[in-house]
């Protein structure tokens, strides 16, 4: 990995390839790891870039007020790229729509696979989800946090382990923690506000959701693909929140095709 230093600590990031640029961001479970069986596939074609956001895999966590928005503008910038393609899975996904809204002429395409929403009303189920998340890491048990999550966003609601591709749990669980660990810091420090109309999204988009994901998250897809103009829904059968982890051929099947259009 290579390291962007700052007055806040340092982001991590690694590039792969040649050819126009796509930027990876993960989601707020994983780090740039997630993207690993994606990028020989992307690399062929493009400039692949991935980095972990503050706190995460080996970025530090935070000294201080920080925006995720400016972090991609700053490595960007850094990189020498004036324009990519984004894809963003969940909480990446909404780093890179936020990026889109506001960096709107830096952004060519935009992908974004099982993103949350501002404001949505969550049910019971995600509710219930938070609060053991919330007690476990209150009590200090790192571990059931841990298994919280993975019940949630890897296994899903639908599921059981046996329908999980062995080895995925493990996978996870590394970069997992170290998310949690740095959770409460990142929380306290970052100053992003989401601002802008989604409706104001001009370039091709592309959403994708697993039909084992949670129920709030594909609704919330649908609602990501009619509210983008001319947007495209994609779902992936065998995929719960982790597109990227547990359906890697089909995302990149997905993908190669939508990040070749201009």
């Amino acid at each position: 990995m290579l390291i962007l230093t700052d007055d806040l600590g340092h982001l991590s990031y690694a590039v792969t390839g040649e050819g126009p640029p796509v930027v990876l961001v993960h989601a707020g479970v994983a780090d740039h790891r997630m993207w690993d069986a994606v990028v020989p596939v992307l690399a062929e074609r493009h400039t692949v870039i991935r980095y972990d956001l503050r706190g995460f895999g080996e970025s530090a966590p935070p000294t201080g007020p920080f925006s995720e928005t400016d972090d991609l503008r700053r490595l960007l910038d850094h990189l020498g790229h004036e324009r990519v393609r984004l894809v963003g899975a969940s909480w990446g996904g909404r780093v890179a729509v936020d990026f889109a809204l506001t960096h709107p002429g830096r952004v060519d395409s935009l992908a974004l696979l099982a993103p949350p929403w501002p404001g949505h009303h969550w049910s019971a189920e995600m509710v219930a989800y938070d609060e053991a998340e919330t007690a476990a890491l209150d009590a200090g048990d790192l571990d059931t946090a841990i298994r919280v999550n993975l019940d949630m966003w890897l296994r899903g609601p639908a599921r059981g382990w046996d329908d999980v591709a062995e080895g995925l749990a493990d996978q996870l669980g590394v970069p997992l923690r170290t998310s949690l660990v740095n959770q409460a810091v990142r929380e306290k420090h970052s100053q992003d506000a989401t601002t802008g109309d989604i409706s104001a999204v001009s370039v091709p988009a592309l959403v994708g959701i697993g039909t084992f994901d949670v129920a709030d998250f594909q609704d919330i897809a649908r609602r990501y693909a009619t509210e983008i103009p001319g947007a495209t829904l994609v779902e992936f059968p065998t995929a719960a929140h982790l597109i990227a982890l547990e359906a890697p051929t089909e995302l990149a099947a997905v993908l190669v095709p939508f990040l070749a259009r201009q």
